[in-house]
């Protein structure tokens, strides 16, 4: 039995999410969570009281947009502390905005929210087997280093970097991202300073004005 965590901000979305797993018999959903410290908050809660010849928990099922701490904090946070427990990134986005980061950060996988039942049952079992999944487009530019030819300058950026972007680029103070990342302002000042150096930004309007226009805004509060 795979026993799975969903963690997803909308509760329609893990309704359905819990929908197509019962359709399987290998599959249990033993959690659910809305937010990123729910998230954390419940692993820590299954994976401590697991007995050590049966896990409660197999696999994390991460959505990247939710309120507060995003989904690649959790990703990192859950790389450090629990690297043995996979993590399947189930997304809106795009794979061509957010897929190759996630991997790197640690994901096993990525599955847009469009694609078919079958598909996402599919990951699940690949991933918790302790595989990976991902499309045939984005296996063939992990095959060839994942950069290629006209790589968007903002795929230059660290994850902590790429963090900072967003929620500048959401209309976000330094002094709020430092409270929301629990970071120090000189630290946010700092992070903000490369990026405008890495992507050429002369203000925050810039920030904002290619978030828009590259979709990586999506599912957050402006």
């Amino acid at each position: 039995m795979i026993r799975i965590l969903i963690a997803d901000d909308h509760a329609i979305v893990r309704e359905g999410l819990k929908q197509i797993v019962q359709q399987t018999p290998d599959i249990l959903v033993v959690a659910e969570a809305n937010n990123a410290a729910e998230t954390i908050e419940k692993v820590r809660k299954l994976l401590a009281d697991s007995a050590e010849e049966e896990s409660k928990l197999d696999l994390l099922l991460l959505d990247i947009s939710m309120p507060g701490r995003s989904g690649l904090d959790v990703l990192i946070e859950m790389k450090r502390d629990f690297t043995k427990l996979p993590v399947l990134i189930l997304s809106f986005h795009p794979e061509e905005q957010y897929a190759l980061r996630m991997l790197k950060a640690g994901a096993a996988g990525y599955v847009t929210k469009e694609s078919a039942s079958e598909e996402l049952i599919q990951a699940i079992r690949k991933v918790a087997a302790g595989g990976r999944y991902m499309s045939m487009p984005l296996a063939e530019k992990l095959v060839f280093g994942m950069v290629e030819e006209g790589a968007k300058p903002h795929e230059s950026l660290s994850n902590r970097e790429f963090q900072v972007f967003r929620l500048i680029a959401a209309g976000k103070t330094v002094k709020e991202i430092g409270e929301e990342l629990s970071l120090s302002v000189k630290t946010i000042s700092t992070n903000r300073a490369r990026i405008m150096e890495k992507m050429g930004f002369r203000n925050n309007a810039e920030f904002t004005q290619y978030a828009i226009n590259h979709k990586l805004l999506n599912g957050m509060a402006m």
